[in-house]
């Protein structure tokens, strides 16, 4: 098993863009250990070709660094009728503006993409903070690059500086800058969460939606 040190390092999700050809063409030299998966007689229609190993890498669009990534494991399935990759122990992304300046962070703890309909699906305690530096909190979200959007059935929790929303089933740009909560269950004073204080009064009532612009 050999060992590289990364010299590029990153790229990122939901709020971001990146094509899948710059994401794969990066994916090797970012990374600290990467080797292919000995197949022997395992169905290859089953088992992944290559896994990857400590992973901290910058992934950059047209000459531009745009990503970082970093992550414990990564898995490579080429040879399944579905392409795709899966990151079994976390994943934490960042994205970058023009100037290199931290537009977004995304964590999760795993996370699958989708190749060739370049979907990514991030699953358990998706943390996602924007440019606002307002916070997402989810079970489960669902980017897609070809829409530029990003969406969500589950509970989701925002803390915003003027108030904390939270609903079920969430859809958004893919800056998290204009999104809507499909069915409000409560509006709530800011910090009514913090230090295990109890929430204030509930302003909303469920199935109600509520569409938020960050940027006016």
């Amino acid at each position: 098993m050999t060992t590289a040190k990364s010299t590029s390092r990153l790229r990122m999700l939901p709020l971001l863009a990146v094509s899948a050809i710059a994401m794969a063409t990066s994916m090797v030299t970012g990374c600290k250990e990467g080797d292919p998966v000995a197949m022997g007689n395992v169905d290859s229609s089953q088992a992944p070709t290559m896994l990857t190993r400590n992973v901290e890498t910058l992934i950059s669009d047209s000459g531009v660094t745009r990503f970082r990534i970093v992550t414990p494991i990564w898995y490579v399935y080429d040879e399944v009728d579905e392409p795709y990759w899966r990151f079994p122990e976390g994943l934490n992304l960042e994205k970058f503006d023009n100037f290199f300046r931290k537009e977004a962070t995304v964590t999760a703890d795993s996370a699958r993409y989708f190749k060739n309909k370049q979907i990514w699906r991030l699953d358990g305690n998706v943390n996602i903070t924007n440019v606002m530096n307002e916070k997402f909190l989810t079970n489960q979200l669902f980017w897609d690059q070809r829409q530029h959007k990003l969406y969500s059935d589950s509970f989701i929790h925002i803390e915003r500086p003027d108030k904390v929303l939270e609903g079920y089933g969430f859809d958004s740009n893919e800056q998290l800058t204009r999104y809507t909560i499909r069915n409000v269950s409560g509006i709530f004073p800011a910090g009514a969460f913090r230090n295990g204080s109890s929430p204030g009064r509930m302003q909303k009532t469920v199935s109600d939606s509520i569409t938020v612009d960050s940027i006016k």
